[in-house]
Parts: C-alpha cells; structure tokens; sequence
C-alpha cells in the first residue's frame, strides 16, 4: 500500500487491546498474549521510524488494570522491566527518544530506576517520541494539572484551558491526530481524555498481537481521507487549503 506523503498524522494514540483474548484463543496464558502483543509493538514502532513518524503514545497499563488478578499485574510489572532491559539499547540506537506518563510513583523503586535510565539514555535523540502510558488515566491527569495549577498559583488560580493544557501529560508535543484502539472494543477508556478533544478514532477488530504494518497502513490511509474541520465547515476548509 502506497502511503499518502502530504496528509499522514504526526502524533498516533493507540490502546493495544486483545493480547488476553488471543492467548485464551489458542489455549495459552494471559501473559504469553502479553508477551506476544510486545513483539507486535516492536515491529510496529520499527514501521513508525521506517515512515518519519514525529511521535507515538501507547497505553501500556491503566490505573484500573491495578484490579486485575494479583499474579497477572505481578507478571506485567516483571515483563516491564525485562523489556525495559533488553530493548531500549535498541530503541537508542534508532535514535527514539523513550518516555514515560502516568503517576510512576506508584511502582517499585527497581522499575522506577529502570525508567530513569531508559529516559536519561534517549533524552537527546531526535526520532520518534515513544511515550508509554502506564499507571495512567485521562481523569487522573486532568486533575493533576489542576492540582498543579494550585500548587503554583494558590486559591485564586485562573483554570483556562491554555493554564491546563500547559501542565498536562505530553503538553510539549502536537496533541493526538490519530487514535488506534485494536480488539474490536469501541470506547477510549479513560485514554487521554483531554488531549483527544479532535483526535480522529479508528477501531480495528483486530486482536493486538495480530497487529501488523498492514493494518497500520490501513489505518494511516483512513485518515488520509478524513476532513478534519475542527469546528469548521467544508467550504472554510477547502478555501484554506487552496491558500
């Protein structure tokens, strides 16, 4: 599939659901889905560089993944830092800048060390911005830069959408243009709430660890096609375009 050159996202969100549902599909554990999905991850940030794509926010566990199984987020929590590991030597020397969002404080010092290591490692490089949502919620971060705003401003702060959107997750990139959410569910799932105030939505039936370049394509090439109009109207769009 040829790409479009001028009308492809510069900022994609994605929710990578269905690794549990493919494991249990072919009789595995939860975690070899896990395992599985990480793999597909890999390859699809390798196609993300291959097509200069500015940046890349996956939602890798959510505060309320936190409720699943004890023995489940244990072993999430051990393939985090396992990944962290083995791959970021890698994802450096492709020149991707690796961040993290979300309330980390909430995970072990070992991880937490780990993360601090892979950000300080790629702080300079200047590729993909690969952003890892994790312990992360929309509404978590909409009150925390309100608390944020408190904090500097005190009492009589003034709450603008300008004073919050500076003290956001990922405030120092291009909001979402494109939204991916694999595995057939339709909902965003308390997935940066105000940052895809305008983001295009694309859902795909298919179960993450499925996920290929192919479908990526597909999902790019569908946006291509959208108008984004942002509260505009056709006319107004397509005059600006000619200008």
């Amino acid at each position: 599939m040829t790409l479009p050159e001028d009308n492809l996202p510069r900022h994609i969100a994605v929710i990578m659901d269905g690794n549990g549902r493919w494991a249990k599909k072919r009789g595995l554990p939860r975690i070899a889905g896990h395992r599985s999905g990480l793999k597909a991850l890999r390859k699809l940030v390798e196609h993300a560089v291959s097509i200069n794509l500015q940046a890349m926010t996956v939602f890798a566990f959510s505060r309320e993944n936190w409720q699943r199984p004890d023995y489940e987020v244990r072993l999430l929590m051990e393939l985090f830092m396992s990944s962290l590991q083995s791959e970021v030597s890698d994802l450096h020397k492709h020149n991707i800048r690796l961040r993290f969002v979300g309330q980390l404080d909430a995970f072990n010092q070992k991880l937490l060390d780990l993360i601090e290591e892979s950000e300080s490692l790629t702080a300079e490089n200047t590729g993909l911005i690969l952003n890892v949502a994790i312990n992360y919620s929309g509404r978590w971060d909409i009150v925390q830069a309100c608390q944020q705003l408190f904090d500097e401003q005190g009492e009589h702060a003034e709450i603008t959408e300008v004073a919050l959107s500076a003290r956001m997750s990922l405030s120092d990139i291009d909001e979402p243009d494109l939204f991916i959410r694999t595995g057939g569910e339709q909902r965003i799932s308390n997935y940066l709430l105000w940052q895809l105030a305008y983001t295009e939505l694309f859902f795909s039936d298919v179960l993450w660890p499925d996920y290929t370049a192919k479908h990526f394509n597909e999902a790019l090439q569908w946006f291509a096609n959208r108008e984004r109009r942002f509260g505009k109207i056709s006319e107004q769009i397509k005059q600006t375009n000619v200008s």
